[in-house]
């Protein structure tokens, strides 16, 4: 795998972890937990003992975190293997942290996401799974490879930055970042008017359009309007991810001219490594 590649965990960063920002309470710790240490997820919620997430994981590695507590089993990213400046699966969260060079070697990978019960499986020194993905044309939202960082991941040692929307500049959520100890960045953003919102009924459905139109402010959404609405609990979180669904897919206001990876090698040399 070409080295220059990053895994990249995106998730929200003005979200509460029981009751705290998210990351005040990264601050605290210094590490970034899983969803079976936090409860917490922006997919499902199936971290727990018998639950899908753990038994994916008992099929996925052979039964070597069965017995595992919560805080030595894997974090979740994704292979950004088309180097999007908000991170390889945006539909997780506006923000991401991208990690090291040293974190691939300690990462397993997956395609499609494991909740699919994946055959394919790919390391850094024998990855596959790119040429599978650039093959199958998915949604934006579902155009990633699934990573699995193994060991934990230290804030100040295993991220090279964390990427936030610039929405979130001169915010709490900017001053809380800068308490982390890794280096801070922003993408483009994400940003999405209600009449391009109105045009897309049949993406996730008509209700959460209507919802999307309800809390838009000033006729726009962005991650901080979403967030807000969020952390209000006058919604069911399951709705809102849905907007959020919306603003990622609709919103981004980076626009790849093709969604082919730029090529590390030539795709004669690919193929003789398949081989």
């Amino acid at each position: 795998m070409d080295p220059a590649l990053r895994v990249t965990l995106n998730f929200h960063p003005d979200r509460l972890l029981h009751g705290k920002p998210i990351l005040d309470a990264m601050a605290e710790g210094g590490v970034y937990h899983s969803q079976f240490v936090t409860g917490t997820s922006n997919g499902g919620l199936t971290a727990h003992p018998g639950g899908d997430r753990w038994r994916w994981e008992s099929r996925i590695f052979d039964g070597a975190y069965d017995e595992a507590t919560a805080h030595e089993r894997p974090v979740y990213g994704a292979l950004n293997f088309r180097r999007k400046p908000v991170g390889g699966a945006p539909r997780f969260g506006s923000a991401h942290f991208r990690l090291t060079a040293q974190t691939l070697t300690r990462s397993t990978f997956c395609y499609p996401d494991s909740f699919l019960e994946p055959s394919d499986f790919g390391v850094a020194a024998r990855m596959g799974l790119i040429e599978l993905a650039c093959a199958d044309r998915q949604d934006e939202l579902d155009d990633y490879i699934e990573a699995q960082v193994h060991a934990s991941v230290q804030l100040p040692c295993d991220v090279e930055a964390l990427v936030l929307d610039p929405c979130y500049r001169g915010t709490r959520v900017e001053d809380a970042a800068l308490r982390l100890g890794c280096p801070v960045e922003w993408h483009p953003g994400f940003r999405l008017a209600v009449e391009e919102l109105r045009r897309h009924p049949d993406y996730r459905g008509q209700e959460y359009v209507d919802l999307g139109m309800q809390i838009a402010v000033d006729g726009m959404l962005d991650p901080r309007i979403i967030g807000d609405s969020a952390r209000a609990g006058l919604y069911d979180p399951q709705a809102v991810k849905k907007v959020w669904h919306y603003l990622a897919r609709f919103g981004a206001l980076w626009k790849a001219t093709d969604r082919s990876v730029a090529p590390a090698r030539t795709e004669e040399a690919v193929l003789d490594g398949l081989r």
